[in-house]
């Protein structure tokens, strides 16, 4: 399919119905100093952590003044997808809530009632199948309706957009950020430079659950959640190959931001283990690329620009990082997409839905046994 900024397939028509609103649905983070331990605490509500461990976390947000990128971050994309739907003759208004930090999901969901919307699409700010990038925003969905529900509040039906890892709207940024982090590398060592794609490590367990049931993904190593990083990380690599006329640059999908504790399995190799591995091997120098985060926010700044690139000068090993999606001009046109697809699957009509690769279009909607919740059983919205 082609990344242009435009659509030609038949759900082009700039008609959301059934649909009257959009959320955007993202983590949140703090902004202020005073804020980090609160935000924390609402991270890991019901884990009994105590306060002076939180605090001991919070030194990352602390370099950077108390202040999580994520949040401005998100009134970016907010604007540009208002901008864009607005230039597209798409009337729908968009909304903004987060699961951790203000603006809150609830108050949001609040406030689209009150404007007198019923039907809602949300975009949770996660690309890839997983509990926590997808079934934990549909739990979190679940509490806030409950919750306007007892408040005698008008009901509201929510559709969360399809997976959109594979969409050319997403890896098309993502090609042009490696070969644009490529470029920054001294001119001697970029033709060997390797690839080390880059997402949020998670428990082997959660890993091999991802996905629907019927997904043939889910029962490979990994499951859907490894095998759609996979598969964006092979587009990217070929793609940049291709540009570069370097057809066999080495790369590998690799992991951060590891926060288990130390005796239960999570997704290996770290990308500062990695980086060690690179270099006894004898590489030239390596591009850190992650494909697992739609913008630059704080385990970004910190896991890759601060303590990978650390690692990296310490061993002496040239690096550099490609940007994330953001608020790319090509994303906010794919999620103009995804929703006009979405609406006229509702209303009946036939559409043809963008999807790069081997994997082809995610499912619209999840069923019940989809990324199940690795501690109990929780209702969650938006499912079969």
């Amino acid at each position: 399919m082609s990344d242009s900024h435009s659509l030609t397939h038949p759900a082009a028509t700039a008609d959301p119905a059934p649909f009257d609103a959009l959320l955007l649905l993202s983590f949140g983070g703090p902004e202020a100093p005073e804020d980090v331990v609160p935000f924390l605490e609402n991270v890991t509500r019901g884990r009994g952590i105590p306060k002076e461990r939180l605090a001991e976390v919070g030194k990352h947000y602390f370099l950077f003044g108390g202040v999580s990128p994520i949040n401005e971050q998100n009134r970016e994309l907010l604007a540009a997808l208002r901008k864009d739907f607005a230039g597209h003759g798409l009337d729908l208004p968009v909304y903004w809530g987060n699961r951790n930090w203000a603006p809150y999901l609830t108050d949001t969901l609040r406030e689209i009632a009150t404007d007198g919307h019923r039907r809602v699409l949300v975009l949770a700010t996660s690309a890839y199948a997983g509990y926590s990038g997808c079934r934990q925003y549909r739990e979190n969905l679940a509490d806030a309706l409950a919750t306007l529900a007892a408040e005698g509040r008008p009901a509201l039906e929510v559709a969360k957009l399809r997976h959109f890892y594979n969409h050319p709207g997403f890896v098309g940024p993502m090609i042009d950020a490696t070969l644009a982090a490529l470029a920054e590398l001294p001119a001697g060592v970029r033709d060997g430079a390797q690839l080390a794609f880059t997402t949020h490590s998670i428990p082997d367990a959660m890993a091999e659950t991802s996905g629907a049931p019927d997904d043939p993904a889910r029962g490979t190593p990994g499951g859907a959640y490894v095998a759609q990083h996979l598969e964006v990380a092979r587009l990217v690599a070929d793609a940049v190959a291709t540009a570069t006329g370097v057809a066999d640059r080495p790369w590998e999908l690799v992991f951060q931001s590891r926060s288990g504790a130390p005796h239960i399995p999570w997704l290996e190799p770290d990308i500062c283990d990695h980086l060690e591995s690179l270099k006894a091997a004898g590489a030239q120098a390596a591009v850190m690329v992650p494909i697992g985060f739609v913008s630059d926010h704080m385990e970004v700044k910190y896991d890759l620009d601060t303590e990978a690139t650390a690692k990296a000068a310490e061993l002496g090993l040239p690096v550099s990082r490609a940007a994330t999606v953001g608020a790319d001009p090509r994303f906010t046109a794919a999620v103009r997409d995804l929703v006009l697809e979405r609406a006229a699957t509702e209303r009946g009509a036939a559409v043809e839905r963008c999807a790069l690769g081997a994997l082809g279009p995610s499912h619209d909607v999840c069923a019940v046994a989809c990324c199940p919740n690795p501690r109990a059983p929780r209702p969650a919205a938006a499912q079969l």
